[in-house]
């Protein structure tokens, strides 16, 4: 493995405006100095672009009190590839991480093409980027889905992925398949991170505690699907953002094979809790704490609020990390529990729409 130092250089987040690539930048302002931190984002309208433009009002009032380092913010779309081919050209980056896609199962069934043009057609520019303007490492987002599904758990990178249950969890295996192929003929450092369901305040609503909590607030019903017998490996975000921070200082190796060309430096990781909990536990426990954090009245009547429904088209009963290989290279396993972490999306809820 290469050590980087990301102190004094130049990185790139795209997806700067989404739930994890903000999460990135606040924690790369923490971390770095004299690093330029330059972010992407397209403010597409797939969830609430006022959340969107909250990240970003953060990250411009932390940079403006943080001076170690610069930030740039750029509105623009990775399948741009005039934009995208400009803004290596103008940055030359040490460091790029991938964050960028159109995220969500059920959206890819109603809406194919925007996983097209985001998934791959957004990531292939930034590999070709990558190329014509070599960086130290790319790392990329990939996801838990392409697990698709397998019956084997816990879920390992060794385990075979040729069975996807949706275009979304396609596209995430075709990430990983271009980035292998650019890692060969190209020798440029990839590495991809299988995310198992990501959580926490300012998170995505499409995502079911979000959606769970607006519906509760105004006395809809929700649906458990599975009949609430789906596990779900639950990763709060700042797990997410050490583990990316880790991984971005560790590419792997450039080196060259018996026959003299280069071995891939390509490496995948699991980024999961490894610890699975069942949809009708996490839903308790979310009911409990926005209770506690006064989002939900203390006599509210959940049971009347809630229906067992069948499986959606997609999805999967189980996901569950094996994070082993994390824990080997990198040193580290997600710490926060179910209950911490909806303990802090539920007070953050409080504060941003009470």
């Amino acid at each position: 493995m290469e050590k980087i130092d990301l102190n004094n250089k130049t990185i790139l987040v795209t997806g700067a405006a989404g739930f994890i690539g903000s999460n990135l930048v606040k924690r790369l302002f923490k971390d770095l100095s004299d690093a330029t931190i330059v972010g992407i984002d397209n403010m597409n309208a797939y969830y609430d672009v006022a959340l969107k433009e909250h990240r970003l009002q953060v990250l411009d009032e932390l940079a403006n009190s943080n001076l170690a380092n610069k930030w740039h913010f750029v509105k623009g779309d990775i399948a741009d590839k005039a934009a995208i081919d400009a803004l290596f050209a103008e940055y030359k980056f040490d460091v790029v991480v991938n964050l960028a896609a159109q995220a969500g199962v059920r959206y890819s069934i109603e809406n194919p093409d925007a996983y097209i043009q985001s998934n791959m057609i957004g990531f292939y520019n930034i590999l070709e980027a990558c190329r014509h303007n070599p960086v130290e490492h790319l790392v990329y987002a990939s996801s838990s889905s392409v697990y698709g599904g397998n019956k084997k758990v816990p879920f390992s990178t060794d385990d075979r992925v040729d069975n996807p249950v949706s275009l979304y969890a396609a596209t995430k295996k075709s990430n990983e398949l271009f980035a292998h192929c650019y890692s060969k003929l190209y020798n440029i450092p990839t590495t991809g991170l299988r995310f198992f369901t990501v959580y926490g305040p300012a998170g995505r609503p499409d995502m079911a505690y979000f959606g769970f909590t607006n519906k509760l607030l105004k006395g809809e019903t929700i649906q458990i699907f599975n009949y609430g017998n789906c596990r779900r490996d639950f990763t709060y975000v700042d797990d997410i953002v050490e583990g990316i921070v880790r991984v971005m200082q560790g590419a792997p190796e450039r080196k060259n094979g018996d026959d003299g060309l280069p071995v891939p430096p390509y490496a995948v990781y699991n980024i999961g809790g490894g610890q699975p909990e069942n949809l009708l536990d996490f839903v308790n426990i979310l009911q409990e704490e926005l209770v506690r954090a006064g989002v939900l009245p203390k006599d509210f009547d959940f049971e009347a609020h809630k229906k067992l429904v069948p499986m959606q088209p997609g999805d999967v009963p189980t996901t569950y990390a094996d994070a082993e290989a994390l824990e080997r290279d990198f040193g580290f396993t997600p710490k926060i529990t179910l209950r911490e972490g909806l303990r802090a999306f539920a007070e953050w809820y409080k504060s941003f729409y009470k």
